[in-house]
This record gives structure tokens, C-alpha cells and sequence, in this order.
């Protein structure tokens, strides 16, 4: 745990080697990357973390701003308290906040050390708009993000399963473990906060050739490559000291 001024932030490690930086996505905690953990043997310097509202990290966020950039801060000090290079791993809006970061770290002199990032299932809506094939893409986006804030408001408990529907598609909410539902179904206020600061995040930050001019080695899964469980992460370096990452997952 790392105690900070305006609450604390979850911060777990086990493992040696390189550092790995695990951020997950809405509606979870850093226990969600334990089989990801589990599969690299403590090969790897493991780092987990939850994003604000969730575990034990501290909401910092209110009705008036929910920049993202609330979100950058907590991930950027648990980057500074690993204290090294980093290959930096997010999941979902977990992955949003990832390249949030990177974006900022392109601004920045001294640039924290990261040597990689991976994303998968980055929710950048926004990108769909850009080409006119992808548009009907974010049109079934907007349709369902309408219905699930109309739930939510009509005091509908389990209104979160039309968006884990739309992503997962039909009964993948209902296949969860009770728990999982259950702590989903309780932090839906805060899954909503979420869509505000991911809404235009990508906006803001992609001008053109930005997204391009990341240094860090980085790689992207969508879901139907990797599906909802990843199985295993693995990092190696070539002889030229460049992080190098493969993904095996089932989906």
C-alpha cells in the first residue's frame, strides 16, 4: 500500500527480475491479475495496483472533474515507487490510463522509465468515429451506453450487465462468480465515473503522429484474440538490451 497525501493507492509485489506494472481495468482490483502472476513464477517482478474508487485506492475524483488525469497521477506514483524500469501492462480502462501515461511522459524531462506497455481491450471509442466504416461500430457504443446510464438511474441494481453484455457479449455477466457480479454490481456508480474520463481522453491527446512517436516498445490485443483471460505474459530482452514481449492467451 502506498500512502499519499489525497488517499492511498493499492500496491502489491512478489517476484524478482524485470519490473512488471499490472493495472486493471473498472469494476476490479490488482487481485484480478493473480493467474497472470501465478503463470509467470515469480520470474518477474510483479506489480499490481487498482485505479481510483477501487480496492484500496482512495477516490479522488468528484461530479465536477473526473479528468483522467487524476487517474495518470495514482499510476505514475506507483511507477516512481518501483523505483525502475518499468514494462507497464494495463487492462481495459486500465489500458486507457497506460497510454494516458505514456502520452504524458512524452512532455516530460526527466521521462519516467518505461520500457514497454502492452494494452488489452483498451476502451479508445473515440477512434471509431474517424473512419466511416468504423462509425456504425460507435453508434451500437452510444445506443448502449444510453441504456445503461437509463438503468442505472432507474435504480436498476444490476444495469452494469448490458455493458459487460455489449463487450462480452450476451451471458457473459451472467457467467461470472457471484462475488465478481457482485462487487461489479457495487461499483457501478464508479464504473460510470470511469466513462467520464475516458470519454475524450484519446481526443485530447491524438494529435496526429503523437500515438507514433511512443519510444517504449508497446503492443495491443483485442478481444477476440485474447478473450476475457489472459494465461500467460512473457517478458525477454534481445541482445540488444530492447524489451521484447509475447502474449499467449486463449479466446
Amino acid at each position: 500500500m502506498i500512502s499519499a497525501a489525497l488517499g492511498n493507492i493499492d500496491y502489491d509485489e512478489s517476484g524478482n527480475g524485470p519490473t512488471v506494472v499490472l493495472v486493471p481495468g473498472s469494476c476490479s482490483t490488482g487481485a484480478a491479475w493473480r493467474p497472470v502472476i501465478a503463470s509467470l513464477g515469480g520470474r518477474f517482478r510483479c506489480i499490481s495496483t487498482s485505479l481510483l474508487g477501487y480496492g484500496s485506492t482512495h477516490e479522488r475524483r468528484d461530479g465536477a472533474d473526473c479528468s483522467i488525469s487524476h487517474e495518470v497521477e495514482v499510476l505514475e506514483r506507483v511507477v516512481r515507487t518501483a523505483a525502475s524500469p518499468v514494462h507497464l501492462v494495463g487492462h481495459s480502462f486500465g489500458g486507457l490510463v497506460a497510454i494516458a501515461l505514456v502520452l504524458k511522459n512524452l512532455t516530460r524531462a526527466p521521462r519516467l522509465p518505461l520500457a514497454s506497455l502492452t494494452v488489452l481491450e483498451a476502451p479508445a471509442l473515440t477512434l471509431l468515429r474517424e473512419a466511416e466504416q468504423d462509425r456504425h461500430h460507435y453508434r451500437s457504443f452510444q445506443d448502449m451506453t444510453e441504456r445503461y446510464f437509463a438503468a442505472f438511474a432507474g435504480g436498476d441494481a444490476g444495469a452494469i450487465q448490458v455493458m459487460i453484455d455489449f463487450y462480452g457479449g450476451p451471458g457473459t455477466f451472467a457467467s461470472w462468480p457471484p462475488r465478481v457480479r457482485a462487487y461489479a454490481m457495487e461499483t457501478t456508480a464508479i464504473n460510470i465515473r470511469d466513462w467520464a474520463s475516458a470519454f475524450g481522453t484519446i481526443d485530447r491527446h491524438s494529435q496526429p503522429g503523437r500515438l507514433g512517436r511512443m519510444q517504449s516498445p508497446g503492443g495491443a490485443a483485442r478481444q477476440r484474440d485474447c478473450g476475457c483471460v489472459v494465461e500467460s505474459l512473457e517478458l525477454r530482452r534481445d541482445r540488444r538490451g530492447r524489451a521484447l514481449h509475447d502474449l499467449n492467451s486463449r479466446g
